[in-house]
């Protein structure tokens, strides 16, 4: 049968990413392109025992739920919020979802018409891209610097193209690192609020804080927790696939109570309910008195910041003099300038033969602007895969520069 897939499938099937990741099935292959976490730091013992309980005390863990999620985890969610990040929802403003992905998907696909404008950092994460692209929204990107979103670059492209949503993430933005500063933060939400575009808020990475000296540095406040009525203007999602576990796929979205019906509403249409199972053993694992989520934050923290710093060594050698990036002070990813001349895309294809990936910067930005720039992910690989797969992606590096 010949198949005619929708027209803006086909971006999707032609990602370069899908090619990448058929690689990193392999043994051999070392990928520094996925946003994964490491596998030898999720807490095993604790999910197991977590695991354990909650199947041999309740057999309706196993059955459907709430389509807005298990209760007491939103309740949870709702007591640590407020707790660590001064951010006061209730439970009835929170909604469960399969990760940050299904949190934005559901919001574009219920808020956002074909032809919409949208507002998006540049450049910005990947899989937002293919959410705006596949419904068809007008994506418009904002420009930045090492604080964030430009002020004044944004209330132009406000005034003139009327967006419906600016997507953000204020704590280490996918691609580049960016943490946001707080008079950055305040005038943004500003200008949001003055001219009534919402606010979707990823805070995936915002746990992810590496200490300077052995001390984690302060946490600056979301978005949303600035807001005078939080929840009105900014719509705050993310998960636990990056501090737990990504496998128990739960993320949660939260805000404004008409905005959680309407995602609900959606969420019904798409798989009816998250996986009740999961967020019930999720659950168990964070009331638990035999798991402490801050020490385990901090715990990730130590050594991801220890992996930062082996892949900012190795980006000191020769290969890369001409090279130019920041190092970020949280999150997943190191985004790196090459030297003038070298394409991240022609990179990708002379790494890959080697047998290792990173993520090309032009699947993070809406137009070509980030075609001489590549994400390289530091928290999936170990110490020992770091170290080769860099090697690898600078002798690369260093042939392109000598036939040039």
């Amino acid at each position: 049968m010949q198949y005619s897939f929708a027209s803006r499938a086909q971006a999707l099937l032609s990602s370069p990413l899908r090619s990448i990741r058929e690689l990193a099935k392999r043994d051999s292959f070392i990928s520094l392109a996925e946003e994964l976490p490491a596998e030898e730091l999720f807490p095993l013992p604790s999910l197991a025992e977590a695991a354990s309980s909650v199947l041999n005390a309740d057999r309706r863990s196993l059955q459907y739920g709430e389509a807005e999620g298990y209760g007491p985890l939103r309740e949870w969610l709702s007591r640590d919020w407020s707790r660590r990040k001064k951010l006061n929802m209730s439970p009835e403003q929170i909604l469960l979802t399969t990760g940050t992905q299904q949190a934005l998907d559901l919001l574009i696909r219920g808020y956002v018409d074909p032809g919409d404008s949208v507002l998006v950092e540049n450049p910005t994460s990947p899989g937002l891209l293919q959410v705006l692209r596949l419904q068809g929204a007008h994506i418009i990107p904002v420009a930045g610097d090492c604080n964030g979103i430009l002020p004044d670059s944004l209330e132009a492209l406000i005034e003139v193209n009327h967006p419906k949503l600016l997507l953000a993430a204020p704590n280490f933005t996918n691609p580049t690192g960016v943490l946001w500063s707080l008079e950055r933060r305040k005038e943004v939400l500003r200008l949001c609020e003055a001219h009534d575009v919402l606010i979707v808020e990823d805070d995936s990475v915002g746990d992810l804080y590496f200490p300077q000296g052995g001390i984690s540095p302060p946490q600056l406040p979301s978005l949303i927790s600035l807001e005078e009525k939080q929840g009105d203007h900014v719509l705050y999602v993310g998960s636990f696939s990056k501090t737990v576990a990504p496998a128990l796929r739960t993320g949660w979205a939260v805000g404004n109570r008409q905005i959680i019906e309407m995602m609900t509403a959606v969420k019904q249409m798409a798989d009816w309910q998250s996986s009740l199972l999961n967020q019930r053993l999720l659950h168990h694992l964070l009331d638990s008195k035999h798991f402490n989520y801050d020490e385990h934050i901090l715990m990730l923290n130590r050594e991801y910041g220890t992996r930062l710093k082996l892949m900012v060594e190795l980006l000191k050698r020769n290969a890369w003099k001409d090279a130019a990036y920041e190092v970020p002070s949280g999150g997943m990813f190191l985004w790196v300038t090459l030297p003038a001349g070298l394409n991240g895309d022609a990179l990708l294809r002379g790494s890959l033969l080697k047998g290792v990936g990173f993520l090309p910067g032009s699947m993070c930005s809406p137009g070509d602007e980030a075609n001489e720039s590549i994400r390289l992910n530091f928290t999936h690989p170990g110490r020992d895969e770091l170290l080769l797969g860099m090697n690898l992606i600078s002798e690369a590096v260093m042939e392109f520069t000598a036939r040039s």
